[in-house]
């Protein structure tokens, strides 16, 4: 099978130009998730880079329609309808008009008007395929119908793909909805700011606000904590630390309607002392996070998760990371090397995992160190944005060649 795009076309002044190119994404910052950071992050370094970019979003309440970003442009558009983080956004008809390349970050049921768009406007469209949804109930079964039908011309329209890795791809839901198109998918994972997300000492003002002592071990879960989210593993986290020992403390970055609910489980485990919702954490602030924990954990329990940047920002940070072991996620994690993958669900093994690395300072030390490096050597933005062009330029090469098979 194969799944990587091998771009061709190198950036020469021969063959290279600036774009006008449409991001286009359900969520973005402020609101606090992965896709939306990519697409801010896709956005802000292809600005550097010269080229004309556009954001299209959903509304949010108490930020203008329209906003300039860090070297691109932000459209906050009405939405018709709303259910959960899925608007539809009829303005994507008119707004993507004129542009070079169409990028839609998916799932977004309500953004295949981008794919729409580009068939109308002749314009190629690039995919970044971010996790599948698995949703049960009524929605399951709404999620179904649209996945076999307006999802899988979607995703077949694209010219381009692209996985966070091969190994989900291989996994993913989407994979079947693709049999005859294999050749349009690729491989581009997430990336870290590296200039950002940096190795430090912890800050004494962060310790003395929460009550942390030089004799207590700090796990640190960051996760939005609301129901899109619900695959985060925050219960299984608390059922951990409840079997360790009482001077292991937790620490929760984030927010979101399920907060009261976790805040409940902890009580009832007997651990509301141990554990610190920390509530929402700006950007800027959250290294400083990373750098109070002495790990970090990601128990997601679905292939929801797809990625964990968690993981690249704790270890760009230098401390080594505890992941389940899913398509997708244990590609960012080297177990033995900068971190351990767990069997997801299981309490009873990541607080064992917990524990081998917070009793042995030496074993973290060095984990950090690894994981820094790996992390600048193929998980940095400047170099994942670069491939990223590269494909842009393969798309517009091949465009107008026989696209049968859509359907």
């Amino acid at each position: 099978m194969s799944v990587v795009v091998t771009p061709t076309t190198a950036r020469t002044p021969h063959n290279w130009r600036p774009l006008r190119i449409a991001q286009i994404t359900a969520t973005f910052p402020p609101y606090h998730g992965g896709t939306g950071n990519v697409c801010y992050y896709n956005s802000r370094e292809l600005g550097k880079l010269g080229h004309q970019v556009h954001v299209f979003t959903r509304t949010l309440k108490g930020l203008p329609a329209q906003e300039k970003g860090e070297g691109f442009m932000v459209h906050r558009l009405r939405p018709l309808i709303r259910i959960g983080n899925a608007p539809v956004l009829p303005g994507l008809l008119k707004e993507l008009r004129g542009f070079d390349i169409i990028h839609l970050h998916y799932p977004f049921f309500g953004g295949e008007l981008s794919a729409l768009s580009a068939v109308l406007h002749g314009v190629p469209l690039v995919i970044t395929y971010h996790q599948d949804v698995l949703l049960t109930g009524v929605l399951g079964v709404v999620e179904n119908i649209l996945s076999h039908t307006t999802g899988r011309m979607t995703l077949r329209s694209a010219a381009k793909l692209l996985f966070t890795s091969t190994d989900y791809a291989t996994y993913s839901n989407a994979r079947p909805l693709l049999k005859g198109r294999e050749a349009i998918i690729g491989e581009l994972p997430n990336g870290v700011d590296i200039t950002i997300f940096t190795p430090g000492v912890p800050r004494l003002d962060l310790l003395a606000r929460y009550k942390l002592e030089p004799q207590n071990r700090i796990a640190l879960l960051v996760a939005a904590l609301d129901r899109p989210h619900y695959f985060k593993g925050v219960n299984v986290f608390l059922d951990a630390m409840e079997l360790l020992p009482p001077s292991y403390k937790g620490l929760i970055v984030g927010e979101g309607e399920l907060r009261q609910e976790y805040e409940k489980h902890a009580e009832e485990l007997g651990i509301k002392s141990r554990i610190t919702f920390v509530g929402r954490v700006s950007q800027e602030e959250l290294p400083d996070y990373y750098r109070l924990a002495h790990i970090t954990i990601l128990p997601s329990t679905t292939r929801g998760e797809a990625f964990g940047m968690v993981l690249l920002e704790s270890l760009a940070c230098g401390i080594p990371v505890i992941a389940t072991d899913m398509p997708g996620v244990r590609t960012v994690v080297e177990p033995g090397r900068d971190g351990l993958l767990v069997t997801p669900g299981d309490s009873i093994q990541l607080s064992q995992a917990i524990e081998q690395l917070l009793e042995s300072d030496a074993l973290r030390q060095t984990m950090g160190i690894q994981g820094r490096a790996r992390v600048e050597e193929h998980y940095n933005w400047l170099s994942l944005i670069s491939r990223l062009e590269k494909i842009y330029f393969q798309a517009l090469s091949e465009a107008g060649t026989d696209r049968r098979g859509l359907a």
